[in-house]
């Protein structure tokens, strides 16, 4: 199957770095990001809010209270007020264009998390020609759509929560999948929805006949993550992305 190029890492498992790797709660900072560029990583996640004067920055929840010292909804201030947010009282809340043009090489997970971060997710894209190693993820299919349709160049793509939800229930239904996944080249879902499976052998068929690739987070625990690999999962996103480099190492598998 073709791919883009995003994916294209020598068959090797995606190993995706969850808002970098800080087991401090320095979550989605420089430093983090650093600590997995260091352990080797090439692939990380990452998540994008736009400010109100429309610079991407990377943070996961909607405001600055529990991750920062500083408060208010990152869309309602200006980046001159958010640069000042400090995550866990020291580092600051760093902006997708610094993360994108720091490291050349690595390749970025983006989650989508608003409406007002489309158009400053693709100008940090655009600014930095970061097409060829963007991932383009959000719980939201017109989110996701509304962003890559901005660009200028094609990025990889990941399915909705409601893509992802119709294709697992037409597994079960064993129903006919062919192009259900057609807008997109991955799957990003959790390994399970409280006792509910959601990755299975069946699943990972499925997707892979329709030449999707499936990624699974948030993944901390070692013996999940042997269970995920030999059912033949494609990439791994996880907080601790020390674990799973060690696995990987120790299974021959490492990026």
């Amino acid at each position: 199957m073709s791919l883009h190029p995003y994916f294209d890492n020598g068959g090797t498992i995606a190993a995706l770095a969850h808002r970098g790797f800080s087991v401090d709660g320095l979550e989605n900072s420089m430093l983090a990001f650093q600590a997995a560029v260091d352990l080797g990583y090439r692939y990380v996640e990452t998540d994008a809010h736009g400010t109100a004067d429309g610079v991407a920055v990377a943070l996961h929840d909607e405001a600055l209270d529990r991750t920062t010292d500083a408060t208010g909804k990152v869309a309602d201030l200006p980046w001159a007020r958010v640069k000042l947010a400090r995550i866990g009282g020291k580092e600051p809340v760093p902006m997708l264009q610094d993360i994108l043009g720091t490291w050349p090489e690595l390749r970025v997970n983006i989650d989508v998390k608003a409406e007002s971060g489309i158009v400053p997710v693709v100008d940090a894209i655009e600014n930095t020609g970061a097409h060829n190693r963007v991932c383009i993820a959000s719980f939201s299919t017109a989110r996701r759509r509304a962003t890559v349709s901005r660009l200028s160049r094609p990025v990889a793509t990941s399915a909705g929560t409601r893509e992802a939800a119709a294709f697992f229930l037409g597994t079960l239904a064993r129903a006919n999948l062919a192009g259900a996944l057609k807008a997109v080249d991955a799957v990003q879902i959790p390994a399970s929805a409280g006792p509910v499976p959601l990755v299975t052998e069946r699943y990972l068929r499925a997707a892979h006949a329709e030449g999707k690739l499936v990624h699974v987070w948030t993944i901390n625990d070692p013996a999940v993550m042997v269970h995920l690999l030999d059912l033949g999962v494609d990439g791994i996103v996880t907080d601790r992305a020390d674990l799973l480099k060690d696995l990987l190492v120790a299974r021959g598998r490492w990026q």
